[in-house]
C-alpha cells in the first residue's frame, strides 16, 4: 500500500518556488501497473523518488506498505569504495534477501566478470547500472519502481534486461515513468498525467496517451 495524504513538494528557483505537487492525495491501486506521464520537468522522476523514500515532501505524509525497490537501474545508492559483492551482500541484509542466491544471479546477470570483486569506483556507469538492474530483479519486491529505463548495454543485453523485466512484472505491481508510449502501453493499467501543474487520474490508459500527445 502506497497512499500520498495532503503532499506537498516544491524547490527553490531564482524566480520563487516551483511546485511539483500541492496538497496532493493519492491512494496507488494495490495489483495496479501503474504509468506516470507528463512533459520533461513537471515532476515525474520527483514523484518516483518521493514514492521510494529518496527524497521528502515539503508537507504532508507519505504512508508505506510492503518491498518497495529502488528507481530501476538507480546506481547512486553504492559506496564507492566497496566492491561490487560487498555493496551487493549489504543491499542484500537492507532488504533480508538471501546472499548467495542474490550473488550468483546478479554476477550471471551483469556480465561483470572480475569486477564484481573491484571497488565501485572502478566502474564505468553502464557497469553500476548493469549491477544495480541486476540487483533490482534479482530481489523480490512487492512494487518495482521504474524511471525510464529499463535496460542498459548494447542490444543483446538491452534484450535480456527486457525479458528479465517482463517476467519480474508477472510477480510484482509496477510503478513506471517512461516516455515510450509502447513501453506504457505493454505494462501499464492506469495512468498519473502531470499537466499544468495538476495531474489527472486515467483508467484508460489510451485516453491518457491521447491527452498527454495534446499537452
Amino acid at each position: 500500500m502506497i497512499e500520498f495524504q495532503n503532499v506537498t513538494k516544491s524547490y527553490p528557483l531564482s524566480s520563487g518556488r516551483q511546485y511539483i505537487l500541492r496538497d496532493f492525495s493519492f491512494q496507488f491501486p494495490e495489483g495496479k501497473n501503474l504509468g506516470i506521464l507528463g512533459k520533461n520537468g513537471s515532476g515525474k522522476s520527483t514523484m518516483l523518488r518521493l514514492i521510494a523514500g529518496s527524497e521528502y515532501p515539503d508537507n504532508g505524509d507519505i504512508l508505506r506498505e510492503g518491498k518497495l525497490s529502488w528507481p530501476l537501474g538507480f546506481s547512486g545508492g553504492f559506496s564507492p569504495n566497496l566492491t561490487g559483492e560487498e555493496n551487493l551482500r549489504f543491499i542484500c541484509r537492507i532488504y533480508d534477501a538471501n546472499i548467495p542466491y542474490v550473488s550468483e544471479y546478479v554476477k550471471d546477470f551483469a556480465e561483470l566478470g572480475d569486477f564484481f570483486y573491484e571497488p565501485i569506483r572502478n566502474y564505468s556507469n553502464g557497469m553500476k547500472s548493469r549491477l544495480a538492474f541486476g540487483l533490482s530483479m534479482a530481489i523480490d519486491f512487492e512494487v518495482i519502481l521504474v524511471d525510464e529505463i529499463l535496460g542498459v548495454g548494447d542490444s543483446s543485453f538491452r534484450k535480456k534486461c527486457t525479458e528479465h523485466f517482463k517476467k519480474k512484472s508477472e510477480e510484482s505491481s509496477i510503478i513506471m515513468v517512461s516516455h515510450e508510449m509502447n513501453t506504457i502501453r505493454n505494462f501499464c493499467e492506469s495512468i498519473l498525467l502531470f499537466d499544468k501543474g495538476g495531474i489527472t487520474v486515467f483508467d484508460d490508459v489510451e485516453e491518457a496517451i491521447t491527452a498527454y500527445g495534446n499537452l
